[in-house]
């Protein structure tokens, strides 16, 4: 019997699970490499939850500028409560099955979060422009009831702009034994490519979703910040002038450790096909582990009222 033969009865698969893979190549010392990536888990989410309880417990943080901050930090936990189950069970435990249904469901939720995160940048850039442009009128444009609204804003446009993801994909053949994905968690455009359909439309939307949101946002992002050095180099003094820059420090540096490896994901996976597949693995990584990690060590260092909050906490 011909290989194509014995599918012929078959009209449409849907794998009940993928296989995952950790870091390829390096199977044999995934329990060494567990240590630094449950070392890095740990000090993203202990930071973050700290931030968020500094702002909570501190009034004198009750602030648009800190209330954007918890939004991040609220966005980085989530990023890594995402990935933290199966990239630990793969590593700890060489668990690698995940199943169909719950592979689109961290799929949503680790994209969502990505939409998310870029959403807040570019909110905390706004922040930094009014501050900086109509510092007299900063509390009054930046109410509590705007920040909310921008909260809920940011949500909803993540939401429903990956809501159609997973349908697109439920939608679509996939090849029976073709089910080892290349990361130890869902990503959309790997998971796409393991089907024997026509996947252009996921394809054209995916790159919407992404020009809409992240390529929006960093246009957005570059526009506040030249609007900002206008606005700086016009102020007589040189001092007012490094001061008021020194306040957009922290959140230029959350800027380029997210946007810098999106784009290499993004570049990766559409030109870089003929590249290793553990370079594939490690700037995925770095894309959704990396930010949450330093994130909280960058406001911390940076940002002194943060930081006593943060000890007071502790001390606690």
């Amino acid at each position: 019997m011909l290989p194509s033969q014995s599918y012929v009865n078959i009209t449409f698969f849907q794998p009940h699970s993928f296989l995952m893979i950790g870091i390829p190549g390096l199977e044999a010392v995934h329990g060494w490499i567990s240590i630094p990536f449950s070392s890095m888990y740990t000090v993203a989410l202990t930071g973050n939850c700290l931030i968020l309880l500094a702002v909570g417990r501190t009034p004198s943080l009750h602030q648009p500028m800190y209330y954007f901050l918890s939004m991040l930090a609220l966005t980085d936990v989530g990023l890594t409560l995402s990935t933290l189950p199966t990239t630990l069970a793969v590593l700890w435990f060489d668990h690698r099955l995940i199943g169909f249904n719950a592979c689109l469901v961290q799929m949503f939720f680790l994209h969502s979060f990505s939409v998310v995160e870029s959403s807040v940048l570019l909110a905390m850039s706004f922040d930094r422009f009014v501050a900086i442009s109509n510092p007299l009128r900063y509390a009054a444009i930046l109410t509590n009831n705007v920040i909310i609204r921008i909260g809920l804003a940011i949500v909803a446009r993540a939401t429903l702009s990956l809501f159609p993801v997973p349908f697109l994909l439920k939608r679509l053949n996939f090849c029976p034994g073709n089910n080892l994905l290349s990361h130890s968690f869902c990503f959309h455009a790997d998971v796409m490519k393991r089907a024997c359909a026509d996947i252009t439309v996921n394809i054209l939307y995916g790159l919407y979703v992404v020009l809409s949101t992240v390529g929006v946002d960093s246009l957005l992002i570059v526009l506040s910040y030249t609007l900002i050095l206008h606005t700086v180099m016009g102020l007589a003094s040189p001092r007012e002038r490094v001061r008021a820059l020194n306040t957009c420090v922290s959140h230029i540096l959350a800027v380029l450790i997210f946007y810098i490896p999106v784009i290499g994901v993004s570049m990766i996976h559409r030109f870089g096909r003929h590249l290793p597949h553990i370079v594939h693995a490690l700037i995925a990584y770095v894309y959704l582990v990396v930010p949450p990690v330093l994130n909280p060590i960058i406001y911390s260092v940076k940002s002194k009222p943060i930081r006593e909050a943060m000890f007071r906490i502790k001390d606690a």
